[in-house]
């Protein structure tokens, strides 16, 4: 793969790094613990609490893994064996990258 497109992917995945970042306070407060009044909330409010909170802590466990594959695509950068299937080492498709930089495999090798 060419420099010029090593640094295209490069700085979608430093944009992507940091709008993940960026949110991760808003992810953190809404995933925090809920506390209810038991007295003045009713029972569907808390549950609709409480299910607002596990779509919060899911959401947070997703951008987290994807920090970590977005990390592991910026090293493989730096170790020049970006954009190489990780299972047939043959070039992955740069469409595929545009999609998701992170992606690991070929498109033979992912199905």
């Amino acid at each position: 793969m060419k420099q010029q497109e090593l640094d295209r992917f490069r700085k979608l995945l430093e944009d992507l790094r940091e709008d993940l970042l960026s949110t991760s306070a808003v992810r953190d407060e809404t995933s925090s613990t809920v506390h209810l009044d038991q007295q003045s909330v009713g029972r569907l409010s808390r549950m609709d609490a409480l299910q607002s909170q596990a779509l919060a802590k899911a959401g947070k466990e997703r951008a987290n893994r994807k920090l970590l594959m977005i990390e592991a695509a910026l090293k493989r950068i730096d170790q020049d064996e970006f954009g190489e299937c990780m299972e047939c080492g043959e070039p992955i498709n740069p469409k595929r990258l545009e999609i998701d930089p992170t992606t690991l495999h070929c498109i033979h090798c992912a199905q």
